[in-house]
């Protein structure tokens, strides 16, 4: 059983167990322990979102990793896929992210990339919390000169910027473009106006004044209703939402349509395959992804993969079998030719080029898949219970799903990164799949 990390690294409620101070100082002293294997000096960066609670955990992780005699490089806030890549452009052992991504403001967690900009595998992350409990660590101290020094990189944000840019086509410019940006008041919010500005995009910013309690409120990739809005007052050609870590990406078109991350997949999908440079024509996705994305691939003559939930699990899938391309329902969108976890702005470039060069408005490229309709209920718990013991909820699943038949399907899981169940029927009919997944969500309450 697992003690601190979940499904995305280590995540809860700000200053009360398990993201406390203690605990922030002794994961921070963990991952030095574990980088520690070569001769020279160790290097560890630490970045983080724009949450106020971001500075006590950054000092704590800091003072953890210093202890150990490991330095640390404090790059302030960038979003999570820019951590990943300033890790491996300054050649660090590891790198942390400090951050809830697309949780309210006083939840805040602790993200951890090894040298190679991928996220840790569920075997180093339980290795640091044994570290942790086992108290193995309490006799090592290093003294004097041995001592871990701190210090602050002040140009990695233009160094993100730099590498962005240098995604997006050289012959191809996003003149004549006008963009609606929210940035969720998030880590992005120093980056992704830049990027699309300096392409020459016509930006009009939303979420860019963080306070450190305003991030994702009403605003993002999680509550795209602001973007919409201004879409559609504007008159502008899309619409783009990150989450407030930077690492999803949600969209509307220039109608103010919203389109999830299963159309983006299908659009960039195809595009890559008419390159010949999806590797093995598969895409790879999760279990929450639409019936339609699949049928959409079939369609253009490739296949799709599922994994469990996690864009961690979608990456691993990826360098299991030599895929290029997946990503999640959610906006999280991997291309692992040019980095290794989901990136938002990354996916933005890419989609925005698609768009430039067919010279299609989202909304027709859109058309390249049709969704099911899905419902998905989110039923919030007091603490963790196991449905699959219950007997007549069980019995109720197979039996909807006996009735869906090979035209729909149910899930049914427990979130990785708040107590929550969440319930997904999908299938040809939205009223009836309503009707089942209110029906599945009434029995869990009842629990």
């Amino acid at each position: 059983m697992r003690k601190l990390f979940g499904t995305d690294g280590i995540r809860g409620v700000a200053n009360i167990y398990p993201m406390t101070t203690e605990i922030a100082m002794q994961v921070g002293r963990a991952i030095a322990f574990i980088v520690k294997n070569r001769n020279g000096r160790h290097r560890i960066v630490i970045g983080k979102d724009t949450r106020q609670s971001g500075y006590m955990i950054e000092n704590a992780l800091a003072a953890g990793i210093c202890s150990m005699g490991v330095d640390v490089l404090l790059v302030g806030p960038l979003p999570t896929p820019g951590i990943a890549f300033i890790t491996t452009s300054m050649r660090a052992d590891a790198g942390v992210v400090i951050s809830a991504s697309h949780n309210p403001f006083q939840d805040n967690g602790i993200k951890i990339f090894s040298s190679d900009g991928f996220k840790l595998p569920d075997k180093v992350e339980a290795e640091i919390e044994d570290l942790i409990f086992s108290q193995k660590m309490a006799a090592l101290r290093p003294v004097a000169e041995e001592v871990g020094r701190a210090k602050r990189i002040d140009d990695a944000k233009g160094r993100y910027i730099v590498f962005l840019k240098n995604i997006f086509p050289k012959n191809q410019v996003l003149d004549g473009m006008h963009i609606v940006l929210d940035c969720a008041h998030g880590a992005t919010y120093g980056v992704a106006p830049l990027v699309f500005e300096e392409l020459g995009a016509k930006v009009t910013s939303l979420g860019v004044n963080p306070d450190g309690k305003n991030i994702n409120h009403e605003c993002g990739a999680l509550h795209p209703d602001l973007m919409v809005a201004k879409v559609r007052e504007t008159g502008a050609d899309i619409g783009l939402a990150l989450d407030g870590d930077g690492d999803r990406l949600i969209v509307c078109d220039e109608n103010g349509k919203v389109v999830d991350g299963d159309h983006i997949m299908a659009i960039c999908a195809s595009d890559l395959m008419k390159k010949r440079k999806l590797k093995k024509k598969t895409l790879v996705t999760t279990v929450m992804s639409n019936m339609g994305l699949g049928l959409a691939m079939e369609k253009m003559g490739g296949k799709m993969v599922r994994t469990q939930v996690g864009d961690r699990y979608v990456v691993e899938e990826m360098r299991k079998k030599g895929y290029s391309f997946g990503g999640e329902q959610s906006g999280h969108l991997v291309f692992l030719d040019h980095i290794t976890t989901g990136d938002g702005n990354l996916a933005a470039l890419r989609l925005l080029a698609i768009m430039q060069k067919r010279q299609k408005p989202l909304s027709e490229l859109a058309k390249i898949m049709k969704s099911y309709p899905q419902v998905l209920n989110n039923v919030r718990t007091s603490s963790r219970i196991d449905f699959e013991n219950f007997t007549d909820f069980q019995k109720a699943v197979k039996k909807m799903e006996k009735n869906l038949g090979s035209k729909g399907r149910i899930l049914v899981r427990a979130s990785g990164t708040e107590p929550v169940i969440r319930v997904m029927v999908e299938g040809e009919r939205k009223k009836i799949i309503q009707t089942m997944a209110d029906e599945l969500g009434d029995m869990i309450a009842k629990v």
